[in-house]
């Protein structure tokens, strides 16, 4: 069997790296890119060198952005006393697409995993709590994954922040355990915010 060439193996092999392309999905890229125009490729590679040079993290929510503060923790229109408190800006972008949430977020940068050594530590869960002593919050929507990690990061953050005058609600369980957010439908996730539950004192 022919073995292609090393910048077609050098391609291959950097699609691979990316989420959900396997050997063939990278194969039928690289060959794509080889036969279309070089603006294609040009374009491509322009996109991607900006992308790391112009996305920050909002200094507020910690959502991806090209500008800090982003865009929905500017606009006066959401919810300041409602925040939606996700895993990742996947989450984030989950929710959005369902047209059903009408305030803030603040994104945690992951879940607790103390196998993984990830602990509060690493999370944004400091910056929440800053967030909640300056006031005017009064809801947090607890939408960490359905997972076991989810599950207890909710129930830690609950704990740690009870006593500000703040109402705690988990997303409802419309979203399937073992599911992530940024997979789900944007109905599931739609009808999970909205039948949201208060969370136990």
């Amino acid at each position: 069997m022919r073995t292609p060439p090393a910048p077609i193996q050098r391609l291959v092999a950097a699609f691979r790296k990316l989420p959900g392309v396997g050997e063939k999905s990278a194969t039928r890229l690289a060959f794509f890119l080889l036969g279309a125009p070089d603006g294609v490729a040009a374009e491509l590679s322009e996109s991607i060198r900006r992308l790391k040079q112009e996305i920050v993290l909002c200094e507020t929510c910690f959502d991806l952005s090209d500008v800090s503060p982003c865009a929905i923790c500017r606009n006066p229109e959401r919810d300041a006393g409602l925040v939606c408190v996700v895993e990742e800006p996947a989450d984030l972008a989950a929710i959005e697409r369902s047209g059903r949430f009408g305030g803030r977020y603040h994104v945690l940068g992951g879940a607790l995993s103390p196998i993984d050594g990830v602990g509060p530590g690493e999370l944004r869960v400091a910056e929440l709590e800053r967030r909640v002593a300056e006031g005017g919050i009064q809801e947090l929507i607890l939408a960490t994954n359905p997972t076991a990690e989810g599950d207890a990061t909710a129930h830690y953050l609950a704990e740690r922040l009870r006593g500000n005058g703040v109402r705690f609600s988990r997303i409802a369980y419309g979203m399937p355990m073992g599911g992530d957010l940024e997979y789900a439908d944007h109905v599931t996730v739609g009808h999970s915010l909205s039948n949201r539950r208060r969370m136990e004192e």
